[in-house]
């Protein structure tokens, strides 16, 4: 068993007879899954652009929501707005959390992006602290990083593979930005979105990915030789890609197109 504590976390409490009501009309998942595991989720702007993302447990008659701490205090800023009338509480609270890979510890629950992500395991746990390359995991498996590949006001859902991941419910009901997502869903295809691509290099994040001198992409995440591009799928062709020195191939259903 491979376990890394996680101490850059922030953990909301939403408690209250209206906690699921609250968030129900809130976030991009169906709360109520809560009752059968972990549960990945965003909140998003009224014009359908990603807030926040996180995961959501039921934990003693509560909801704790898991956020990255350095986005923790701009979460409860967003949810006392919304608060108005409804009957619920908003707290932050100390919970450890660790995540690891292999053998599960009792309690532990199963990150629901991807199973290449392990488990996560709440409270105080005293299991060895070994170093896991979560990043390197994440490349692999395109799972986008809030503030890399999910920035706040510009990112939307379904452009970063909320629906591969788990993250969307499309028959939970209405929740803040739900019209544009569903609009986005119906689409025929989408024109841009993350993909794992493999480099040559590195790169800053944020480096253009050109064609000739034509822009078709952004280089994000990078790990071991791949990283995670956002890329318009309608200005690629056949030509080679490169992010400033660094050259770029696309990886399609497990194969690489060489670039010359």
């Amino acid at each position: 068993m491979t376990t890394t504590w996680t101490s850059e976390r922030g953990m909301i409490e939403v408690s209250g007879p209206d906690r699921f009501e609250f968030l129900q009309g809130l976030t991009t998942n169906d709360v109520k899954k809560t009752s059968h595991g972990l549960v990945y989720s965003a909140i998003l702007t009224p014009q359908g652009k990603f807030l926040f993302d996180f995961f959501m447990l039921s934990l003693g008659g509560a909801i704790v929501i898991d956020i990255a701490g350095n986005r923790a205090e701009d979460l409860m800023k967003r949810l006392n707005m919304y608060k108005l009338r409804s009957r619920v509480k908003i707290s932050e609270i100390n919970l450890p959390v660790a995540r690891g890979l292999g053998v599960r510890p009792p309690g532990s629950m199963m990150d629901p992006r991807h199973e290449a992500m392990g488990w996560r395991v709440y409270g105080n746990f005293g299991y060895l602290n070994d170093v896991v390359d979560w990043t390197r995991i994440r490349v692999e498996h395109c799972i986008p990083e809030t503030m890399i590949e999910l920035i706040d006001g510009q990112t939307y859902i379904l452009e970063a593979g909320f629906e591969r991941l788990n993250g969307i419910d499309f028959h939970k009901g209405c929740y803040v930005g739900q019209e544009v997502t569903a609009r986005m869903k119906h689409k025929t295809s989408l024109r841009k979105g993350l993909k794992t691509v493999e480099v040559s290099g590195t790169a800053p994040i944020g480096t253009e990915i050109k064609v000739a001198s034509r822009t078709v992409g952004t280089l994000l995440s990078q790990s071991h030789g791949k990283a995670i591009a956002m890329l318009r799928f309608d200005r690629i062709g056949n030509e080679p890609l490169t992010a400033g020195s660094v050259q770029v191939r696309l990886r399609e259903q497990g194969t690489l197109s060489a670039l010359s």
